[in-house]
């Protein structure tokens, strides 16, 4: 999909989900057949023609200068992430790096330093496409315990935090509210394939799971996009139990994130991830029991 295709996709999906009433545009009673504001609404409030407008929708201008894309956001009632996105959709005809390979994502030694400093707090290293590309052990332990410690260090097969999301079992039911943390990663990932159109893997993922998860494609076609920064979630651990973690992301720009859980001190919660790395330091010491086997074991029932 081209940039032209995605910036009338955003357009039209954004405009369907602003009611007349949030911008005051008067409907007199009338029955409407299409849901959310009229292009020529849109566009007055917007302060440019119809027409001009519609092209921008079908495809067919081959660009808006970034003071007429600041004043579709304001009509669109677009937060600051998504004015930035909208820019990016329509930058079509400014140059852009195509046809080469981006570069391999890499840890760098102080991001390797900084996962094993954090200790007892589980944190993840991602990339851009939301692939693992490194963890520390509780890191590991909290979100995908299941798969093999050593998983990131091997490029082509890297777990795909995203993918585990939609198509994995185990990670989907850690989250009690999962449609919550699903969205938020499908937000961020609209941000990413705007500001990376030329990353042929990253696009190929998202093919991959609108293919194979009619919820992420549904997720995908609302154009909701946010940045992953920092969000609460209850999770529910097959070995400790549920635990309320603040998940952030700390931003390295250019390069990967990392993405830590942290608990309040005192709390259940801090509790059972003590309780979780002393489980998983015991499974990983024990002779003969292989990395998340720990966690195929069955809970203990109460007394």
């Amino acid at each position: 999909m081209d940039g032209k295709t995605q910036l009338g996709s955003f357009l039209r999906a954004r405009r369907s989900q602003l009611r007349p009433e949030d911008v005051g545009v008067p409907t007199y009673g009338e029955r409407r057949r299409v849901p959310g504001l009229r292009r020529e609404e849109l566009a007055m409030l917007a302060g440019v023609s119809a027409s001009y407008y519609t092209r921008l929708e079908q495809g067919q201008s081959l660009s808006a200068s970034p003071e007429v894309l600041d004043a579709i956001a304001r009509a669109l009632r677009l937060d600051e992430s998504g004015r930035r996105h909208l820019h990016d959709l329509g930058r079509v005809d400014r140059q852009r790096t195509r046809g080469r390979r981006p570069a391999p994502e890499r840890v760098t030694e102080a991001m390797r330093q900084l996962l094993d400093a954090l200790g007892d707090v589980p944190a993840i290293v991602l990339g851009r496409r939301s692939d693992a590309l490194a963890w520390n052990h509780l890191g590991h332990a909290l979100f995908a315990g299941h798969l093999d410690l050593g998983a990131p260090d091997l490029p082509a097969h890297r777990p795909n935090m995203a993918r585990l999301l939609f198509l994995d079992s185990h990670v989907r039911d850690l989250y009690a509210d999962w449609p919550a943390r699903a969205r938020a990663v499908v937000a961020n990932l609209r941000l990413v394939a705007a500001q990376h159109p030329e990353d042929a893997a990253l696009h190929a993922l998202l093919g991959e799971l609108c293919a194979k998860s009619a919820e992420f494609a549904s997720m995908w076609a609302e154009h909701r996009v946010k940045p992953c920064t920092v969000a609460t979630y209850e999770m529910r651990h097959p070995l400790v139990g549920p635990l309320t973690v603040i998940l952030q992301t700390l931003s390295s720009v250019p390069g990967p994130n990392v993405v830590v859980a942290t608990t309040e001190a005192g709390s259940p919660s801090r509790a059972a991830l003590a309780l979780l790395a002393q489980a998983t330091s015991e499974a990983t010491t024990r002779p003969g029991l292989s990395p998340g086997a720990a966690h195929k074991r069955p809970r203990a029932g109460k007394d």
